[in-house]
């Protein structure tokens, strides 16, 4: 595999399952330092201990990316510990409330909210100025698709993704002239444990989600993870503020 990323610093959160522990091994095997950050120590270790064991470079911190303190530390561990910020994936989220609006409460839209939509402003505040210390770089939000069409019964989900779209394309016009692109990523359903646990746990529930994409299935996290290796990589020097389906067709409805 090539080498986009050869002396590059690249943060990931939610980096220790699905898609970002997918986009963690593609960046660290062409050439990244990865920085992971997740809630699961045990298995934020392990992947070090893979990647390392391949040949690359990788630190973990323990982060819960709805305490700002904490994102705050994870980007200070990727200067820290190798000395520069060159690209991050924001990439943590999950569906904690489910039903009617009307059923929802607000201790659910409160969580939702703060995992999906605070949590990448936190990101951002902090990432930003790092990324500028280290002459620019590229950071990618992970919006899915509900960041761009609407479904009922995940209403908090869906305004917190909505929001991660608007969020990227404000912070695209302001760190510009700081040479940081921020792209948000469109993703449809993905092959994950959180996504089988969810969504997909009986062959007729994955077989319902996989008929809401044209192409007819759900992605596997390697694609996934190609596209957004593709969009932190210089490669993609001339977008920004853009949001990149890679849905199988789903928002093309």
């Amino acid at each position: 595999m090539g080498s986009r990323f050869e002396s590059k610093v690249v943060l990931i959160t939610g980096a220790t399952s699905g898609v970002g522990a997918a986009v963690a091994r593609r960046v660290a095997a062409e050439g990244a330092a990865v920085v992971l950050g997740a809630r699961g120590k045990e298995v934020g270790d392990r992947m070090v201990e893979e990647i390392r064991a391949a040949g690359g470079r990788a630190v973990f911190v323990p982060t819960d990316v709805t305490v700002e303190a904490d994102v705050e530390r994870l980007t200070d561990a990727a200067v820290r510990e190798f000395g520069r910020l060159d690209a991050a994936f924001n990439n943590a989220g999950a569906v904690n409330a489910f039903g009617n609006v009307d059923e929802v409460d607000e201790s659910g839209w409160r969580a939702d909210i703060e995992l999906n939509l605070t949590s990448v402003y936190y990101g951002l505040r902090h990432q930003v100025p790092a990324l500028a210390a280290s002459g620019g770089g590229a950071i990618l939000n992970n919006a899915s698709n509900l960041g761009v069409v609407g479904m009922g019964q995940v209403a908090p989900y869906v305004a917190a993704k909505h929001g991660v779209v608007g969020l990227t394309r404000a912070v695209a016009l302001e760190a510009a002239d700081r040479g940081i692109r921020v792209n948000a990523v469109v993703s449809g359903a993905v092959d994950t444990p959180a996504f089988r646990a969810s969504m997909g746990a009986t062959p007729d529930g994955e077989a319902a989600i996989a008929a809401l994409h044209p192409l007819g299935r759900i992605s596997r996290p390697e694609e996934v993870a190609s596209f957004c290796a593709y969009l932190l990589s210089d490669e993609a020097s001339f977008i920004t503020g853009a949001a990149l389906a890679i849905d199988g067709g789903f928002t093309a409805r």
